[in-house]
């Protein structure tokens, strides 16, 4: 299937938001008034710029087959925008959000990676209405698995991709390391489960990043899927989170949310090896 870019302005966050409770390592959200349960709590974050044909088009149908179970051919377009510069490992694909100031790469289409134009919409949704969004995104071996732990996606999420890579915010609420630590955990539950199968997320405290150029914090979430409809399902799951923070006082977040104890998955130190390559927009 073919990306869908956004198709007019991205509508704003509901009203109600929500908090991300910690007891005993274990995070959870917690919604204030029912509805949509938003981790960041800024009104300005991208997910204010989710395409609003959402509502209409939510969950799209799993993507065209090759005989064999074999994902279609490749039909994604290079990236465009702001240059990422050349790719830090050698024969690697660059992907670049001027949006978001982050530039990173991936291994090659050989390798079952496909990179998306860089204003493709992605999305996880409540009640028709995003919750979380990425925009600059990259996925790894899509179409694997017709399954998927939270079946409220929209665009190029759940897909039976084994991993995903995007980039999000534009709020101003918080500091560093809480929007980190809120991305990852919020990425954890949309893509493992949604709120209606919420896993169990553990989040570790928010460090220091300095590579690149970037100068912001990552944290890590440990995932462990609930609701495993099928075997296709991954048992856990592994988040990563980058945040920076720009001049105007907007913080914007890179995150890649990964499969993990199913075959091909990616190792740690395969998303370590991705994760080093992230780096600031050049323009």
């Amino acid at each position: 299937m073919a990306p869908i870019p956004p198709s007019g302005p991205e509508p704003k966050p509901a009203k109600s938001k929500a908090l991300l409770a910690t007891i005993g390592g274990v995070v959870a959200l917690a919604v204030i008034g029912g509805g949509v349960a938003y981790v960041l709590t800024s009104g300005k974050s991208d997910d204010k710029k989710a395409s609003s044909s959402a509502a209409a088009s939510q969950a799209p149908s799993a993507p065209a087959q090759q005989q064999g179970g074999q994902p279609a051919p490749d039909t994604s377009v290079a990236p465009q925008g702001p240059s990422g510069g050349k790719a830090l490992v050698a024969g690697w694909q660059t992907q670049v959000n001027g949006d978001h100031h982050f530039a990173y790469d991936v291994p090659p289409k050989g390798d079952q990676w496909k990179v998306f134009p860089t204003d493709t919409m992605i999305s996880y949704t409540e009640d028709n209405k995003p919750v979380v969004t990425m925009r600059g995104t990259a996925n790894y071996r899509e179409g694997g698995c017709s399954s998927s732990p939270n079946p409220d996606a929209f665009g190029e999420a759940g897909k039976g991709q084994l991993a995903t890579v995007g980039t999000t915010g534009g709020g101003k609420d918080g500091t560093l390391q809480e929007n980190a630590r809120n991305w990852a955990g919020n990425w954890g539950v949309m893509a493992y489960g949604g709120l209606k199968n919420k896993p169990k997320i553990e989040v570790g405290e928010a460090v220091p990043w300095k590579h690149n150029g970037i100068e912001g914090y990552t944290a890590t979430a440990k995932v462990t899927v609930a609701n495993r409809a099928s075997e296709c399902v991954p048992p856990t799951a592994i988040v990563k989170s980058i945040a920076q923070k720009l001049p105007d006082g907007t913080f914007h977040g890179w995150v890649i949310y990964a499969d993990q104890g199913v075959p091909n998955a990616l190792s740690v130190e395969q998303i370590d090896k991705i994760m080093g390559t992230v780096r600031p927009t050049k323009g």
